[in-house]
């Protein structure tokens, strides 16, 4: 039986990539041992350390004015350093979308002056409106989307201030332009790698203004000028990021995926649509491609639904404990066939249970 893992995080990584790890993991490079086991700042994990960052790079089409950093913590570490590193004595402006929009910035309000604006008219639905003069602001920030609710945002905030966006869950996942950008940072353990890792692409311009009592790991200009190694960085999850890099241009690239991933996401939406036994509460403007969110009409049948779906090698399709139902994470390494296989057992257990 094929297993199928809609885990909105740690999620499931690219096949291809689990068995190259698997095959690399007690000899890498024919060095008999593991690249857990080298020196960050040995020439072989050096070497790997810059192919991803370039990979990255590519990827992304990230401008050379920014600096591209390899971190500890994941994205809560980043809810952190980002005021330590930009605020100052200003004030930065968080949109709020969700939870993670929300956690963000009371994790900012710890160190300055922080002002919120709600862009949720629903629990299900977004509006960035129109924010006005943003220029006394040191930055702004959103996060475009939300794993929770099952919520995205697919316009930018105009803005006249630096931008910064939590990218955990949507990075890789579809183009942006990184230059309408300040900084963008992203837990890996979505669409990137494992858990432990966090990818942050800042415009260089904004470095060295951290609060001096910014911890040295959570400084950007720090992490820059040691390229991202000033103590001991999460070698094996930077490894595998790089290997994620190397899979996504092997699929063409950003543009190649986020249109696969929008395929998936149109296929599970038109389903639920088209079902009377299940229904979806997203506004249709800001449905997450991501993350798919949906209930049944009898939520008495939640448990034997996720019960029998997983005995049918569905994995992880319990929705967040805050809003339940059951959501479904289609991430970069998510196959159609996953989807498809979803669509199936749905259709089945509402046959089964009309």
């Amino acid at each position: 039986m094929t297993v199928y893992n809609f885990c909105a995080g740690p999620a499931m990584l690219p096949a291809d990539v689990m068995t190259k790890a698997r095959n690399e993991f007690l000899n890498f490079q024919d060095l008999g041992v593991s690249v857990m086991e080298i020196s960050h700042r040995s020439s072989p994990y050096i070497a790997l350390a810059e192919e991803a960052e370039q990979n990255l790079r590519d990827l992304m089409g990230i401008p050379d004015d920014y600096a591209v950093l390899f971190m500890h913590g994941g994205a809560r570490g980043q809810f952190s350093a980002v005021p330590l590193n930009l605020l100052g004595e200003g004030k930065a402006l968080y949109l709020n979308s969700g939870q993670w929009s929300d956690a963000a910035g009371v994790e900012a309000a710890k160190y300055g002056t922080v002002e919120t604006r709600d862009l949720r008219r629903s629990a299900g639905d977004l509006d960035l409106g129109d924010l006005g003069d943003t220029r006394g602001y040191r930055y702004v920030h959103y996060c475009p989307n939300e794993t929770v609710n099952g919520t995205a945002l697919f316009d930018l905030p105009q803005v006249d201030s630096p931008l910064v966006a939590d990218m955990s869950s949507c990075i890789l996942g579809r183009e942006v332009e990184v230059s309408k950008f300040g900084l963008i940072y992203a837990g890996a353990q979505k669409n990137a790698g494992p858990a432990g890792l966090a990818l942050v692409i800042v415009r260089r311009d904004l470095l060295g203004q951290a609060d001096p009592k910014t911890p040295a790991i959570l400084d950007y200009a720090l992490a820059d000028k040691t390229d991202s190694m000033y103590n001991t960085p999460p070698t094996y999850p930077w490894y595998l990021a790089g290997e994620v890099f190397k899979w996504v241009k092997t699929q063409g690239g950003v543009a190649a995926v986020a249109e696969n991933n929008r395929a998936k996401a149109d296929r599970l939406y038109q389903f639920i649509d088209d079902s009377p036994f299940y229904r979806n509460e997203v506004a249709a403007h800001c449905r997450s491609e991501m993350n798919v969110t949906f209930q049944l009409q009898d939520t008495a049948l939640d448990a034997r639904f996720l019960r029998e779906a997983e005995a049918a090698g569905l994995m992880a399709l319990e929705g967040h404990r805050m809003v339940g139902g059951m959501r479904a994470s289609l991430y970069n390494a998510m196959p159609m066939a996953g989807v498809e296989a979803l669509i199936a057992f749905m259709s089945r257990f509402e046959q089964e249970h009309v």
